[in-house]
């Protein structure tokens, strides 16, 4: 009996061993499993760092270039507002001009020449002024061909010459510039 108990003993701690190492590799197996799932589930959490992170970075581009486009509009409707600021004023002073030439031609039939020359200074000094406002007469002339997009035809006329047909033979009313933009058209007298 000694015998088999010894063999039953060996069987029992053989077994025991083996359920041992069965339970090793169980653990190993539900470590490296686990392992294996920490790995997939940091692989997952990379990858949709990674995409939260390209499209944050998309949104931020999209955002600066949109602020960059905002400042060069802003810009641009700054110097342009700055450029034709006083516009209306100088339009509403327009006028005021034409009546100064119309009093120098009066004052000068006259033949007052101290009249003359007071109101030529004042004219003078208000044309300078509006001149360093930006304000630029047109020059437009006797001959000049006629422009529908820079004159405007108050009427026509027949023609005194052949070659004035088509062109401008009398300047009614000066037309002006403010910058690049005309604020006034000269007003003319077109040949038929």
């Amino acid at each position: 009996m000694s015998k088999k108990s010894d063999f039953q003993e060996m069987d029992e701690t053989l077994d025991t061993s083996q359920t041992l190492d069965d339970d090793k590799l169980n653990d190993q197996e539900q470590v490296s499993n686990s392992e294996a799932s920490e790995t997939e589930e940091e692989t997952s959490v990379e990858e949709g760092l990674r995409k939260d992170l390209a499209n944050e970075k998309d949104k931020f581009l999209r955002l600066f270039a949109e602020f960059e486009n905002f400042k060069k509009r802003t810009s641009k409707e700054r110097v342009e507002l700055f450029r034709t600021a006083g516009q209306d004023v100088i339009v509403a002073l327009l006028p005021v001009m034409d009546d100064f030439e119309r009093a120098l031609k009066e004052i000068n039939k006259s033949g007052d020449k101290e009249l003359y020359k007071g109101v030529e200074l004042i004219s003078n000094k208000f044309r300078e002024t509006l001149k360093n406002k930006g304000l630029e007469q047109m020059k437009v002339g006797k001959g000049d061909a006629f422009d529908a997009e820079i004159h405007d035809a108050v009427t026509q006329i027949p023609a005194p010459e052949k070659k004035l047909k088509g062109k401008i033979i009398d300047v009614i009313e000066q037309g002006f510039t403010l910058g690049d933009k005309i604020i006034r058209h000269p007003k003319v007298v077109v040949g038929n």
